[in-house]
């Protein structure tokens, strides 16, 4: 019988020595001890009593043996939900009872307040370390390494992600076997990874960039991942001369370009560099271009869909795009409205349809009802326009539409204004309360300090460049700009802290 996904990435590598992994300290793993690794803790994880279709909870910190977890929960049939490492106690007893988990695996130091919670659904708790110490790990060394997958077909869950939430409590996106595997290969193809690419891997692998685009990817063409534990500039730096190519957000590309040491000497066998998962500034892209000659391939996903847009690996690469849809994924832009497709050059929300998208939420089908067209397209939520060449510019979030005095405000087109300021850095516009108007637009702005210091001395500069029911009726400064884990500006918690600046 098949085990779809860990047939394709690791079932034809078992008995290879080619390697898959280069840790900082200088071991190597080769594809053969890794599957040994996987087996191992496939075999714990049924010692826990773990089952096929059951989900399997982990909040582990980033290593060999969590990667080894993930694949281990595919290969025993089950379905994995990884958890952001920074999540609380209190923020873990949500995903859990959520997600009623028959395993729970959890940081040592998190064991007892994690049994707590997961005691309320009936789940079984492990631990595991950075270093594979913890009770799984020690479980986990004392197994076979050997071990024959579940059988699971193209629509069974492989994994729940939840989403950040940004516009209520989380949601778990449901991805299958047949969703990750297909993105895997056209990735595969459309970036041309092969079995010589060394990835510079990171990005964290709780999140859909790091764990599926990353992993999957690599793993699919047989390639192998430096495996950096965090993203650390020096250690990206010393690293980047025996890599091929290079994942990150738009945060990890403005630190390397703050070092004096990125050259393109330094970069000169790397052949791709890769970013997602936030907005890249265009200032950024050519930056980086006249710093390594090389142009950075932005590519568009998300969580309920892994990758869905890519700029092309060969081709025009158009900074502050998207990129075009990837092979077998179908788009368009649509009124919010009406559901009208609109042409080209108009801005709608962008919906999607393709074996990437995923099953739904987890234990919301009324949400994902909502989510989805008749006709079977997602709605992403995210504003967009498609020019005459079928690239994608994003211009905001359906959530984050300003409706000031009646006329919509698109955040992104005063966001790239404000950036463009001599004083301005960084900004975030949102939409607050106001008496007259129904919202007013704020600014945000990160600024650098030796050049401004008062927030008022910034109202002047956009007059004459765009409408004024788009010009923002307050600034104010911050240092920095609140942020999650893969880089996002969580723009909810800057409206809850500038909610009254009218009133």
């Amino acid at each position: 019988m098949v085990n779809v996904l860990f047939d394709a990435l690791l079932g034809d590598r078992r008995d290879t020595a080619a390697p898959f992994l280069h840790l900082p300290d200088g071991e190597l793993i080769s594809y053969r001890a890794f599957c040994e690794l996987v087996s191992r803790y496939a075999n714990a994880l049924v010692s826990q009593g773990v089952k096929p279709g059951d989900r399997v909870t982990a909040q582990a910190e980033k290593s060999p043996d969590s990667l080894a977890l993930y694949f281990a929960t595919i290969a025993a049939g089950a379905i994995y939900s990884p958890l952001n490492t920074d999540y609380t106690a209190t923020e873990l007893e949500y995903f859990i009872q959520d997600a009623e988990p028959s395993l729970v695996i959890c940081l040592p130091l998190r064991e007892r307040d994690v049994s707590m919670i997961a005691r309320k659904v009936g789940a079984a708790v492990a631990t595991l370390g950075a270093d594979g110490s913890g009770s799984l790990g020690d479980a986990a060394k004392g197994q076979g390494s050997t071990f024959v997958p579940a059988p699971r077909g193209e629509d069974d869950l492989a994994a729940i992600l939840y989403t950040s939430g940004t516009t209520g409590r989380s949601k778990g996106a449901m991805l299958s076997h047949g969703n990750l595997l297909s993105n895997a290969a056209t990735l595969r193809k459309a970036w041309a990874f092969t079995e010589h690419d060394v990835l510079l891997h990171a990005l964290p692998i709780f999140h859909a960039h790091g764990l599926f685009v990353a992993n999957n990817t690599v793993a699919l063409a047989g390639g192998s991942m430096i495996f950096h534990p965090r993203f650390l500039v020096d250690d990206v730096i010393r690293d980047l001369p025996a890599a091929t190519s290079f994942m990150g957000i738009p945060t990890f590309y403005i630190r390397l370009l703050a070092d004096a040491r990125l050259t393109r000497e330094l970069v000169a066998d790397m052949r791709l560099f890769v970013s997602g998962s936030a907005p890249l500034l265009s200032e950024t892209h050519l930056e980086f271009e006249r710093c390594t000659a090389h142009r950075i391939l932005e590519r568009y996903g998300m969580t309920e869909t892994t990758m869905i847009t890519s700029n092309p690996y060969n081709g025009d690469r158009k900074a502050g795009t998207v990129g075009r849809p990837l092979p077998g994924i179908s788009v368009r832009v649509c009124d919010a409205e009406t559901s009208k497709e609109l042409a080209p050059g108009e801005i709608g929300v962008l919906e999607v349809a393709g074996p990437n998208v995923f099953k739904g939420y987890w234990r919301m089908p009324e949400k994902t009802a909502s989510e989805f067209r008749a006709d079977g397209y997602f709605v992403t939520g995210d504003l967009a326009r498609i020019d005459a060449d079928g690239y994608i510019t994003l211009v905001g979030r359906t959530k984050d539409l300003i409706i000031s005095g009646g006329y919509n405000v698109y955040p992104k087109e005063i966001e790239l204004l404000v950036d463009e300021l001599d004083s301005g850095v960084e900004s975030a516009v949102i939409g607050v309360p106001h008496l007259d108007f129904g919202e007013a637009v704020v600014a945000v702005v990160v600024v650098d300090s030796n050049k401004i210091t008062a927030a008022d001395s910034l109202m002047p500069l956009l007059k004459g460049k765009i409408a004024k029911f788009k010009q923002p009726k307050r600034y104010f400064i911050e240092e920095s700009l609140p942020r999650n884990s893969m880089g996002k500006v969580q723009k909810k918690l800057l409206r809850e802290k500038y909610l009254n600046c009218f009133t």
